[in-house]
């Protein structure tokens, strides 16, 4: 089956609602059998301030979603309580419903995450099938440890939803770039347009080329998993 890579750039408000819906308008843009990938925490932000609110909003949203995932794959992360305990959750919507989930393991303790957010085990990190694409999802700081890396590495496609800081930019486009060429995969990168973020959102193809968003609001590119498996033929480093 063809499927299009879609990465989403767009800037979060303050209005949950407004944000949800730019998110839905932009996937009813996209074909079906897409893979969308849409910036860490995009319906609330880090709403610290209002986080009641944004444990409200949580259930609301899926649900939203979920109807608008029948025939697309939809990749972000969601502010919700579980048992008392509040995470920052990894989601992959398909065909009506939730087929993955987990919170986010590595918190980004210089922007004191973890006096908000229960920390996941890293055992949830992993390779998912979802109509016949291998995926992984490493979300924002996580990707800063290689060995959430290794544990994704025969993967066809790694989504990253981030809330990148501007000021570590290069790190992101460095990251983002490196992991594609060592896990030999496609890397769908999507980033915040706020401010105080990158908005370097992106697709890299497994032999690192680079296509960024710059000022589109999803960026398509077409996925050949011909080129993933070329790849891994091509420079054999035991992945696959």
């Amino acid at each position: 089956m063809n499927y299009k890579l879609c990465s989403l750039s767009f800037e979060t408000i303050q209005n949950y609602e407004e944000n949800l819906q730019t998110l839905l308008k932009l996937i009813s843009e996209t074909p079906n059998n897409s893979l969308i990938v849409a910036p860490e925490v995009c319906l609330t932000g880090f709403d610290y301030e209002y986080f009641d609110k944004v444990l409200e909003f949580a259930s609301y949203a899926t649900a939203k979603i979920k109807k608008v995932s029948k025939n697309r794959i939809i990749v972000l992360t969601i502010i919700e309580k579980r048992d008392d305990k509040v995470y920052n959750m990894a989601k992959i919507f398909h065909n009506s419903e939730v087929v993955y989930e987990r919170g986010k393991c590595q918190l980004f303790r210089f922007g004191g995450e973890q006096n908000y957010f229960f920390e996941e085990s890293d055992e949830k990190v992993e390779i998912v099938e979802v109509d016949g694409l291998k995926l992984g999802v490493l979300i924002c700081f996580e990707l800063r440890f290689k060995s959430l890396w290794q544990k994704l590495e025969a993967a066809d496609i790694i989504a990253t939803p981030s809330w990148w800081g501007v000021l570590r930019t290069e790190h992101f486009k460095v990251l983002t770039q490196s992991l594609a060429i060592m896990n030999q995969c496609y890397v769908v990168a999507s980033d915040s347009t706020n401010k105080e973020c990158t908005g370097q959102s992106g697709i890299i193809t497994p032999f690192g080329i680079v296509e960024r968003n710059e000022n589109k609001a999803c960026l398509q590119v077409i996925y050949d998993k011909k080129e993933v498996q070329t790849m891994r033929r091509y420079l054999d480093v035991g992945i696959g």
